[in-house]
């Protein structure tokens, strides 16, 4: 199964996709603009994709930014990850009243 299979995704994307995909990489000089923890330096690897910095979708190009597969695959986990988690049933019980608050 691929990323995209299952997903709305491609198709809630804007006609001009690929359009704004290429002014975004020319934008961020064809270069992964995320920034490396502890030093943050910026990550020095090609571009290969263009992601939405906020979940979304929001396809403004003020909203995009360049990738390298590597970063866009780890960000696109942690953002799959909490997706899930915010579904998932809590793994404690609410605490229960006091009785004599009853």
């Amino acid at each position: 199964m691929t990323s995209w299979e299952g997903s709305t995704r491609r198709e809630r994307l804007p006609d001009d996709w690929t359009v704004r995909r290429a002014h975004t990489l020319v934008r961020d000089g064809y270069r992964c603009t995320a920034v490396l923890a502890p030093h943050g330096k910026r990550c020095d690897q090609a571009a290969t994709d263009v992601d939405h910095i906020r979940p979304g979708d929001d396809h403004d190009e003020a909203n995009l930014t360049a990738l390298c597969k590597w970063h866009h695959s780890r960000k696109s986990a942690a953002e799959g990850g909490r997706a899930a988690a915010a579904v998932r049933a809590p793994r404690h019980r609410p605490p229960e009243p006091h009785p004599g608050e009853l």
